[in-house]
């Protein structure tokens, strides 16, 4: 009974000194069963796992994936893909689950554990808000194709001149010319296919290859982006194509409106959905003539080993497994710092990161088979139509669907399952950005939730409108490969240094046990050495490796000028600058006479660190856990009066 009245009385008098940017707020979208009705919880742990799902499982998985995959040695791939996903993704993503549950705060207000680093929650920010902007362009590129296709034949079916076909356009290949040269000086050009059947031979070096596009090509290039020669063209904006932007982000908006409230019931289709499609696709895919090339391209016999003496390889498998379970952007910091605080935040790591690296194996079997019947229509080999990214999603597979019977209905299912794999991580990525502005200025912000997501989405809106010009494909692809690549592998690097060499991996381990119970030291060994030493190893040889084998992005043929190359730079480097500035902003402001105590200063925890909530305050209390916590004489003069009555 005393242990109680003293747990109590820590618990009471802690909530004291409770910093003034924690004072209640009453919350209207908080329910009557939430454990923090400050800020809210989720209302099940179904819709937290379903948006954590959501949020890892993206366009990556099913553009990105399948190629990397074949172009490593097929199956041998795998083998790279899950000593990654064992060594660097998951030890990230345990470690931000832990973090933003324990605190209950987002990807800012958690680094009062370590206020030198605030910087690295700011870069995450930033890097999001980066990221939303293109990926819902995204989006809004296969709304367009989710319209165009309810009309049949498809309109990308064949080069149909209303919309503007030329005459490069093609189905199939067009042969190549032979310049054959005649006596006194003449020449004659002659089809090649003409002149086999005549028994001639083209000399070599005579060969004119014909400029060809495919109708799925010209359609995405003259008619979907109405795309310029490059990026110093801007041209107008695509008038359709921002109406389809403005579409995604009035979904966006109204599944936010209410926080997870109703993020978290609207995951329960968007998160489903694209399964049922993939499996869909697959029962089609393999009763097709040729699935079978497809799939034994993709990870059958086709399998080389001797890929993996490739350091190539193993970069492919790092940078994939890093960013497709979505660490180090802030959101699953964002969305695990709404979970109940006793939360089991490991076994949601396990669940996850499985289901997210099966999800990639399964949509390569889709994909591949599906391009094995295609190849094989066309008679060409699959390494001619493998693509990745764009090429897959908008060219490559939208031809492929051609070819199917009631090619409309297939090309729906599949741009409809690109929408709602985007959508996911658009609201993981966007509520990451609220929630950062509503932990730091709560008082101001967190009663006013339609306001701020109404705020946020119409500046998101109009600041990716430049994507939706006809030149936006270009700035896609330049904000995509800067922002969302050493931008990550920087602030995932330290997160592992803060929290395991600063803050104290053991202090930290001591946190996750209150929150899912004490473990063996067996158990801990694992974790220990993965932050402590083999992930951030891992983190910063690929970023150094990234370095050195840069190479300046390209849009197929189409090469950046110079200055859109240093913007590029410009905006990594303005997402990861508050990184320095804001640690030295805390050694100024920091107590101490020297330097070294100034820098100590800042590295030590704020003295409202901890559970969010005064209930689970109580236990934190320990001076061997926190040695750097000072018991008030508050707390001291309750002690007294608590202990003279036993």
């Amino acid at each position: 009974m005393g242990k109680r009245k003293l747990a109590l009385a820590f618990s009471q008098s802690d909530h004291q000194t409770h910093s003034p940017e924690d004072t209640a707020v009453t919350n209207e979208h908080v329910g009557e069963s939430d454990e923090n009705v400050e800020r809210g919880n989720w209302s099940s742990k179904a819709d937290y796992l379903l948006s954590m799902i959501g949020y890892a499982v993206g366009l990556g998985n099913v553009w990105r994936f399948p190629y990397l995959a074949y172009r490593n040695g097929g199956g041998a791939f795998l083998i790279p893909y899950v000593i990654m996903l064992i060594f660097a993704g998951m030890p990230l993503f345990f470690l931000e689950c832990a973090f933003g549950q324990f605190a209950s705060r987002g990807p800012v207000a958690v680094w009062k554990a370590v206020p030198i680093l605030k910087g690295v929650g700011i870069a995450m920010v930033l890097v999001s808000t980066f990221v939303t902007i293109y990926y819902n362009c995204i989006i809004a590129y296969s709304l367009y194709y989710l319209f165009a296709s309810f009309q049949s034949p498809l309109p990308w079916a064949d080069c149909f001149s209303w919309w503007g076909a030329d005459e490069k356009c093609s189905r199939t290949p067009k042969d190549p010319l032979c310049n054959l040269t005649l006596g006194d000086g003449y020449f004659e050009i002659v089809n090649t296919t003409w002149l086999h059947v005549n028994n001639g031979t083209c000399p070599i070096g005579s060969e004119i290859d014909v400029a060809h596009q495919g109708p799925s090509e010209q359609y995405w290039d003259k008619v979907a982006l109405d795309r310029t020669s490059s990026i110093d063209e801007t041209g107008e904006i695509v008038w359709y194509l921002a109406l389809c932007l403005l579409l995604a982000w009035l979904i966006v908006g109204i599944a936010l409106s209410k926080g997870i409230k109703s993020s978290g019931k609207v995951v329960y289709f968007t998160a489903t959905f694209p399964y049922v499609v993939l499996t869909i696709l697959l029962i089609r895919g393999v009763t097709l003539e040729g699935a079978d090339k497809g799939i034994d391209f993709y990870i059958g016999s086709q399998s080389d080993f001797s890929k993996l003496a490739n350091a190539e390889a193993w970069k492919d498998a790092a940078t994939q497994i890093f960013y497709s379970i979505a660490v180090a952007f802030g959101g699953l910091t964002t969305l695990s710092s709404y979970n109940k605080f006793h939360n089991n935040c490991y076994r949601d790591t396990i669940i996850v990161c499985v289901v997210n690296c099966a999800t990639s194996v399964f949509a390569g079997f889709t994909i591949f088979s599906i391009l094995g019947h295609m190849a094989h229509v066309q008679g060409r080999p699959v390494s001619e139509v493998a693509q990745s990214g764009f090429g897959l999603a908008f060219i490559a597979y939208p031809d492929a669907l051609v070819q199917l019977p009631v090619s409309p209905l297939w090309s729906i299912l599949f741009f409809f399952m690109l929408i709602t794999l985007g959508l996911d991580s658009q609201f993981a990525s966007v509520e990451t950005i609220m929630t950062s502005l509503q932990d730091e200025f709560p008082a101001l912000l967190r009663t006013k939730r339609y306001y701020l997501t109404s705020v946020i989405c119409l500046l998101l809106y109009l600041f990716g409108l430049v994507c939706v010009t006809q030149a936006g494909i270009y700035w896609v692809n330049l904000i995509d490969h800067f922002c969302a690549g050493w931008g990550l592998l920087i602030t995932g690097g330290l997160e592992f240094i803060g929290i395991s060499w600063i803050y104290g991996v053991n202090r930290f381990i001591k946190d996750i046990e209150m929150m899912i119970g004490e473990k063996n030291w067996f158990f801990w060994l694992w974790w220990r050495v993965c932050w402590i030493f083999i992930s951030p190893c891992l983190l910063a040889v690929i970023l150094i490796w990234s370095l050195a084998t840069f190479a300046s992005p390209t849009y197929g043929p189409v090469e950046y000028p110079v200055w859109a190359i240093a913007l590029g730079w410009c905006m990594i480097i303005f997402c990861i600058m508050w990184i320095p500035i804001v640690a030295i902003m805390k050694i100024i402001r920091a107590k101490g006479s020297t330097l070294c105590q100034r820098i100590t200063a800042a590295c030590t925890s704020a003295p409202d660190w901890g559970p969010y909530l005064k209930q689970h305050r109580g236990q934190r209390y320990n001076n061997q856990h926190y040695p750097e916590q000072k018991i008030s004489n508050v707390q001291l003069r309750d002690i007294h009066e608590i202990t003279s009555n036993f």
